[in-house]
């Protein structure tokens, strides 16, 4: 059993109403209301921190940022968005929307006001990880009964002198409960999960980090979300059921004490994207702005057409032909967190789990949506498959093309790479080589 110092805080980061929401190209009404706060949720542990954000993503450069400012080394912050599609417009030229630039400083300043808030407040703690039961709630929402990572991550912080401070799980599966109906700022199902974890641990913080949920969801395909109509199974209700059930299993979690050294690697790796020649980007663009003009065309598929056809109009202009990607980490002891930008799919969480495993993990948190979400990173078998997370997110993500058939793969080596490192690495913070 090793003793670390951890330490927590929580800052309330909801916007008033009248903000613009992200997360569906179909809804374009502004917030009328708070159905849930929207929090920053920090985690220090020795000097390394996890900060997690109830907002769809957010742009490498703010995540820098909030890096940046932390008294923290930044390579060992990690930045994590919980993806929640109920919550602001968060990214500056990605996923619709007008950011407010006012409201996204509050953003940072709250980040590092928690970092800097579960620094000062740390004490002795010992790290408890495991896994909960299978929950059974994920589905793959482009194969029927194809691969998920139904796993339930669970870690424990207890205070050597008594209480638990915090507790932190992990899953793979959108939170997109709600629908583009909803208007009212929510975390989706982690804001009932995170409330009961708390309930059933007083005095605990609840702190939920999305795993790799590119193809994951709760039973609903990507194309119904391009519907405005309400949906029976996407309510409020079915948000607290499926969160309360995730927290009693992840309470039901054996955990044992984790034990080895706390430190972190962080790397960067350029994934290139497809180019659209010029030509092509014209004659879409007018195709889809006519489409949007049809009359009879639905609302959604109205909204669509008109995001397509900005898109196509932008990426013109735009030479960017690859993405510099951010991986990093975090060991604690025996408990590993590999943390991936964008919306990586079930069978890479599945690969890094396996080989953090081959090196001596016992608990993995394998996550997406951290330091930066420029969209979706399907594995090189789901090309040929094509669909929305393949061919057509990227316009809806401002991205000037989608991600390379070998983009995935560059990825996992460089993740594999950090995990076999810090498995026999000093204690400390590092890039790869110093």
């Amino acid at each position: 059993m090793t003793n670390v110092d951890c330490g927590v805080a929580v800052r309330d980061v909801t916007p008033p109403a009248g903000h613009a929401m992200s997360g569906f190209v179909a809804r374009t009404e502004a917030a009328t209301g708070v159905h849930d706060p929207l929090t920053v949720r920090a985690l220090c542990v020795g000097e390394t921190a996890l900060v997690t954000l109830d907002v769809v993503g957010l742009h490498e450069d703010t995540c820098a940022e909030i890096r940046r400012r932390c008294s923290l080394p930044d390579d060992a912050v990690l930045v994590h968005a919980t993806h929640t599609h109920g919550g602001p417009a968060s990214m500056p030229g990605r996923l619709g929307g007008n950011v407010n630039r006012r409201w996204l400083e509050r953003v940072v300043e709250a980040s590092v006001a928690a970092v800097e808030g579960a620094r000062s407040s740390r004490v002795q703690a010992v790290i408890h990880g495991g896994y909960g039961p299978c929950p059974g709630i994920a589905t793959n929402r482009r194969h029927v009964g194809g691969p998920v990572d139904g796993l339930l991550p669970v870690v424990r912080f207890e205070a050597v002198h008594g209480g638990t401070l915090a507790v932190l799980v992990s899953y793979a599966c959108h939170p997109v409960v709600l629908g583009a109906d909803n208007t009212e700022w929510t975390a989706d199902y982690p804001w009932a999960l995170r409330r009961l974890i708390e309930h059933r641990n007083p005095g605990a913080v609840g702190i939920f980090l999305t795993g790799c949920a590119g193809d994951a969801n709760t039973g609903h395909s990507a194309a119904d979300s391009l519907s405005s109509e309400g949906s029976s199974r996407r309510t409020f209700a079915e948000a607290e059921r499926i969160g309360d059930r995730l927290a009693l299993r992840a309470c039901a979690a054996e955990t044992t004490p984790s034990v080895g050294p706390v430190s972190a690697l962080h790397d960067h790796v350029d994934l290139c994207l497809t180019a659209t020649p010029h030509d092509v980007l014209a004659s879409n663009a007018a195709r889809w702005a006519a489409h949007a003009a049809r009359p009879g065309t639905s609302r959604g598929q109205r909204a669509l057409m008109r995001c397509w056809a900005d898109w196509a109009a932008g990426s013109a202009q735009d030479a960017l032909c690859s993405w510099t990607a951010p991986v990093t980490v975090l060991r604690w002891g025996d408990v590993f967190i590999v943390a991936l930008p964008g919306e990586p799919f079930a069978v890479t969480a599945r690969s890094l789990r396996r080989a953090a495993e081959d090196v001596g993990a016992h608990t993995v948190l394998v996550a997406g949506y951290t330091n930066g979400c420029p969209g979706y990173l399907p594995p090189r078998d789901e090309h040929a498959q094509g669909g929305y997370e393949v061919n057509e997110a990227h316009r809806y993500y401002g991205m000037p093309g989608a991600f390379d058939v070998a983009a995935v793969d560059v990825l996992e080596a460089c993740a594999i790479e950090l995990i076999d490192k810090i498995a026999t690495s000093r204690t400390g913070v590092a890039r790869p080589g110093e």
